[in-house]
């Protein structure tokens, strides 16, 4: 492999950029991060009046400071930050993976309409996977117990999803 293809893969007569993917699929990642964070941040507000808009920041932020980080006693500044950090690295992380997902299989990403849907039903499983998999075995229970599953339903498919794959239509060839 020269220095020109690096990270390529040639898939018959498909070359694909695993490498480029994934680096598209973290920058995908961190803006549907974002988008993702605002919405459960309006909804929070919404449901749960103004005082508890940053709940959703506080609960990712406990995954670094601890349950503490959710309680009305703890500084809010340091754990909407903190949550922000985890909230965005994971969102490029989660967005990175899928897509080297895309590049090594890009049957998944032929379309726009495949794309979207792809990347979509990966929102979905994140939610499950991450709130009733990983969360409840890390200790990080307030997860699947303090949220509701409509509002994550919507922001991981179409918040995190959706939008990742839009970012990532944009760089299918």
């Amino acid at each position: 492999m020269t220095e020109h293809n690096a990270g390529k893969v040639d898939r018959g007569a498909i070359e694909v950029d695993v490498g480029g993917w994934m680096k598209k699929g973290a920058m995908g990642g961190l803006i549907a991060g974002i988008l993702f964070a605002m919405a459960e941040v309006i909804a929070s507000a919404a449901m749960m009046g103004l005082k508890n808009a940053w709940m959703p920041l506080r609960m990712n932020g406990g995954i670094a400071l601890g349950r503490q980080a959710l309680g009305s006693t703890y500084p809010l500044l340091n754990a909407a930050l903190a949550g922000l950090a985890v909230h965005l690295a994971l969102s490029m992380l989660f967005g990175a993976i899928l897509g080297a997902f895309i590049g090594f299989a890009p049957t998944w990403g032929a379309s726009t309409p495949l794309l979207l849907f792809t990347a979509s039903v990966y929102g979905l499983l994140l939610w499950f996977v991450n709130f009733y998999i990983i969360a409840p075995s890390a200790g990080w229970n307030w997860f699947g117990d303090q949220t509701n599953p409509a509002v994550q339903f919507v922001a991981h498919t179409f918040f995190y999803g959706t939008a990742l794959g839009f970012y990532l239509d944009r760089y299918r060839p």
